[in-house]
């Protein structure tokens, strides 16, 4: 199964230090059973998309918690065995949990398929969607649009080859 894991530029650092994307449990986001009933589409590469999307947005949310990281959103494309994926049927529906998976096994970050981050020219709406996070989560329509924006800019794909000059950045 593939999976999209949430990081930040220091977290993908980290990755590269100890080789591992995770020990289990952790997050990450993939085509789910939820994420295609909300979708709605059955073309793989649009869910994949959507997957990646609320990675995008769960790294958003690293960067809210972490002020000092560059303000680029990562995301970790790697496929692992469907035993070690669990969806929680509970939040299968909850917007807030669309496409969500804990991974529960350790993940070599040798397996990664590709990194996906934002351009340097995305940083300052990325900044300012991280600040506008909380008050888009409460409800604050302005505060929604100024998140939104982030999504304006397409995460570019790299290939794992460049993940030492990514770290670089951080």
């Amino acid at each position: 199964m593939r999976v999209y894991v949430p990081l930040t530029l220091p977290g993908l650092a980290e990755a590269h230090k100890t080789g591992e994307l995770g020990t289990g449990p952790f997050a990450a986001y993939a085509v789910t059973p939820g994420l295609r009933e909300w979708y709605l589409s059955e073309d793989i590469e649009e869910l994949e998309y959507a997957a990646l999307s609320r990675a995008a947005l769960a790294s958003l949310r690293l960067l809210a918690a972490d002020p000092d990281a560059v303000r680029r959103r990562v995301v970790v494309a790697v496929d692992v065995a469907d035993g070690a994926v669990r969806v929680d049927p509970d939040r299968a529906l909850d917007p807030a949990a669309l496409g969500e998976v804990t991974v529960t096994a350790t993940v070599p970050l040798a397996k990664a398929a590709a990194v996906h981050v934002d351009a340097e020219d995305a940083e300052q709406d990325v900044a300012a969607a991280a600040e506008a996070l909380q008050a888009a989560d409460g409800g604050d329509d302005d505060a929604q649009f100024v998140v939104d924006g982030a999504d304006d800019h397409e995460l570019l794909w790299y290939a794992t080859q460049e993940i030492p000059n990514l770290v670089g950045l951080a």
